[in-house]
């Protein structure tokens, strides 16, 4: 038996039970796929990665230190070494079993890969694992900041980028002058 109810929906009556048309259906079928957007916008957030990271003065052999010191000035023929943390939406650290690379990027185009390893890396017992690249300055270059980027690759070669703040004293700056040697 098919009558009009209350709300001007058709209904069909079938042993007892009232078959809603379309209307129902309808907002049924848009409930399910409005669901199903959710969930993948929840799933795109959960890949957020975020990062920690800074520079340090790298060891050279016959250059007086210190090394493993913070500092974004630089001197030619010192070596930068980005230290960088790479973390999941969990908090969980996103190891070389989670990304396929890190790299950090120059302003100038170079790249330089990452590797995903215990520090210090050799000698006395780590402390910490983390991602870390060096890059020794070439006597020639010039002077002035140098932005640089790191682009983290997951397994599924989505790419998320790091920049760090876009003021000068906050930038990689190589300046003028030679490293101290040791004697």
């Amino acid at each position: 038996m098919i009558a009009t109810n209350n709300f001007g929906i058709r209904e069909m009556s079938v042993e007892g039970e009232a078959l809603v048309k379309t209307p129902k259906l309808f907002a049924i079928a848009l409930a399910i796929a409005m669901l199903g957007v959710a969930d993948s916008t929840l799933a795109e957030q959960v890949k957020k990665l975020f990062f920690e990271g800074d520079l340090v003065r790298h060891t050279l052999e016959n250059q007086k230190g210190p090394f493993c010191v913070l500092t974004s000035q630089f001197k030619r023929k010192e070596a930068v070494a980005w230290r960088i943390r790479v973390l999941e939406s969990t908090g969980d650290v996103a190891d070389d079993k989670v990304l396929k690379s890190v790299v950090v990027e120059l302003g100038d185009g170079q790249k330089f890969p990452a590797r995903f390893g215990p520090h210090p890396p050799r000698g006395a017992p780590p402390t910490d694992y983390f991602w870390s690249v060096h890059w020794e300055i070439p006597a020639d270059y010039p002077t002035g900041s140098l932005g640089y980027k790191v682009i983290a690759t997951m397994m599924d070669d989505k790419t998320q980028t790091w920049e760090p703040f876009t003021r000068a004293p906050s930038q990689l700056t190589v300046i003028a002058g030679e490293p101290e040697m040791k004697n």
